[in-house]
């Protein structure tokens, strides 16, 4: 007998309807899983023997075949346990294959039967909801994130005998209805505040700009200056994630296993990786590719400590998801693009010790050191940073009590007011969200420069002999910097302000 159950496999951060084709016939007793399946997928056969017997029904001694069709997409992850056991069921005579048509099935077996959580689920319940499916069947503890998905019944399951005997009977289980919105849940930069940090005035500006208009920025300091303070804080002056913006970073961290139990991950992003990190720990990848840090920081902040101290290699990669927004990782078997729309932070010392360009300490590290130290970081990955600012050691007076500067919610409020401007500008531009995603056309079209303006520009540039990109990314800053001012125009004001946070194509302090 031939049954056939609808399951998904996950390609990169979108899910493919998957069916798995049960068939049984008379012979010794033999079970075997087609369709390249990896080794996860292959084991689920041991899983499924013994689930199937510890909740009590009999297990045909026959030859069973199973097919994960499309047999030419690559099936992982241990979510094809529970359509695969009910196939078995299906095609012994157990379960009518009727009750299971119209739903999609994702789940791993625990050998008592239970059901344990997956990865993907809300890919798999968007794949459903796409291919005209009526409802999703998925882990208890998926449902939260699977039931942001609407026009798709949502069925929470905890044990296989549960619903086996609630499709036997013809008693469909209840989809999960969400009570109320949920309240968000807390920042992970809950109790911070751009309050604590003290003095810095010109790096709280350039991190104002930079959120803004949403650029990669770099600060180059001495240790202790605030470098870390002012990243991390970062996020708290962000505007709100659209709903869409939401949607797309919780599939994300779905496809990983780490949305946990919130229904939408609606806080922005804050990734650290240590300077150990591999590449394909920061770009993604592996034999079956799957999200790294820069697409973990989708639509939030990347920050990366100690620039220098990353291997080469590692930050020659960010090239690509910097200038496009995206990752793609080519394997044997198949292509996958992973999302990474995300503000690079960076902080480094201006050398090995710390402290060149510090009037109270003076620097300890020979040339030929220095220059091997800054070299680390390659000039076309910083011409891919908007925002270079210098952050010097902090004084005495500013770091007394009384002196306390802009809080997180006031300079909230100014980069909200500088977004939606951006918004109305990029009404009918797709993919543009803020200015520094803009175009070779747009940034024509927005960043045009009066007399006095072009002739700045002329003159920085020919004196230090900057490339074409920085030229773009000066422009892209005036704009935003002109946007946080309320100015539909670029004036020279603007425009010398963000040549000055160009502080690497100039020189560092030493």
């Amino acid at each position: 007998m031939l049954a056939r159950v609808r399951c998904g496999a996950l390609m990169g951060v979108d899910a493919v309807v998957v069916d798995v084709e049960v068939d049984m016939t008379m012979g010794l007793p033999f079970f075997a899983i087609v369709g390249l399946p990896d080794n996860a997928v292959k084991e689920s056969k041991v899983r499924v023997i013994a689930a199937i017997k510890n909740c009590d029904y009999q297990l045909p001694q026959k030859r069973v075949t199973v097919n994960l069709a499309p047999a030419d997409i690559r099936k992982d992850g241990t979510g094809f346990d529970l359509p695969i056991a009910l196939g078995v069921l299906a095609a012994g005579g157990i379960l009518e294959p009727a009750a299971l048509e119209r739903h999609l099935f994702a789940g791993e077996l625990a050998l008592d039967g239970s059901i344990k959580p997956i990865r993907g689920a809300l890919p798999l319940a968007v794949a459903a909801r796409d291919t005209g499916l009526a409802g999703v069947y998925v882990p208890e503890a998926n449902v939260r994130e699977a039931s942001v998905v609407e026009g798709v019944d949502v069925i929470p399951v905890s044990t296989f005998r549960a619903l086996v005997d609630a499709l036997a009977e013809g008693v469909p289980l209840l989809p999960f209805r969400p009570v109320a919105p949920e309240a968000a849940p807390p920042s992970a930069g809950e109790g911070v505040d751009f309050t604590d940090v003290r003095g810095q005035e010109g790096a709280k500006r350039a991190m104002v700009i930079a959120a803004a208009g949403g650029h990669n920025a770099l600060m180059i300091g001495p240790p202790g200056s605030g470098k870390t303070m002012l990243a991390k804080r970062l996020p708290t002056i962000l505007p709100e994630m659209s709903f869409e913006e939401a949607l797309e970073t919780t599939k994300v961290y779905s496809v990983v296993g780490l949305v946990g139990d919130r229904a939408l991950i609606n806080e922005r992003p804050f990734r650290a990786p240590h300077h150990t990190i591999s590449d394909a720990g920061l770009i993604g990848g592996g034999s079956i590719p799957r999200p790294g840090e820069v697409s973990l920081a989708h639509n939030g902040v990347l920050f990366l400590d100690e620039l220098p101290e990353f291997k080469k290699n590692v930050l020659e990669v960010l090239r690509q998801p910097l200038e496009d927004g995206m990752v793609t990782i080519a394997r044997a078997m198949q292509t996958i693009t992973f999302p990474s729309r995300m503000m690079l932070v960076a902080a480094m010392n201006p050398c090995p010790c710390g402290h060149a360009g510090n009037p109270a300490q003076a620097c300890t590290c020979h040339p030929a050191d220095v220059q091997r130290y800054r070299a680390r970081v390659s000039g076309p990955l910083l011409d891919r940073i908007d925002i270079h600012v210098t952050v010097p050691p902090v004084r005495y007076r500013d770091l007394t009590p009384q002196r306390e500067g802009e809080s997180s919610n006031d300079l909230r409020e100014r980069v909200s007011r500088a977004r939606v401007r951006q918004a109305a500008r990029f009404t009918r531009a797709r993919g543009t969200h803020c200015n520094a995603q803009m175009g070779p056309r747009q940034i024509r079209r927005f960043c045009e420069v009066d007399a006095e303006s072009g002739a700045l520009l002329q003159n920085v540039i020919d004196r230090v002999g900057m490339s074409a990109r920085a030229y773009d990314r000066i422009l892209k800053v005036a704009r935003t910097i002109a946007d946080l001012d309320d100015s539909e125009a670029i004036r020279a004001c603007h425009v010398s302000e963000a040549i000055g946070y160009r502080t690497l194509d100039r020189k560092l302090p030493g």
